[in-house]
């Protein structure tokens, strides 16, 4: 399984951005897709994540702003990010967790201008 994340850039504060991420390969089952941020000199943590059922969670610090979506057809996971702020400016990995394998795709810089 790959994952190709598109969508990264830079952006004023208060704009807004959309992050994909396809997964190659057959997947089926129950699944995670999510998406993880690391900021210089951080730990990479959880943004969102989406199971194949559709539950969600956010992290308290984009929730009402973010929204993670998925299409189970195209094996593909969406972040809508709104009303951006500096400290969101991160690389955003796309993740994928399915029969307790995690797999990660190449990080997607998002920098938000203030």
């Amino acid at each position: 399984v790959q994952l190709q994340a598109s969508g990264g850039g830079l952006v004023q504060a208060g704009g807004s951005l959309r992050l994909s991420c396809a997964a190659s390969g057959s997947i089926f089952g129950f699944n995670v897709m999510g998406w993880y941020g690391q900021a210089p000199g951080k730990l990479r943590e959880l943004v969102a994540h989406i199971t194949s059922n559709g539950s969600t969670t956010y992290a308290d610090s984009v929730k009402g702003r973010f929204t993670i979506s998925r299409d189970n057809a195209k094996n593909t996971v969406y972040l809508q990010m709104n009303s951006l702020k500096p400290e969101d400016t991160a690389v955003y990995y796309c993740n994928l967790v399915w029969r307790g394998l995690f797999y990660w795709g190449k990080g997607t810089q998002v920098t938000v201008s203030s």
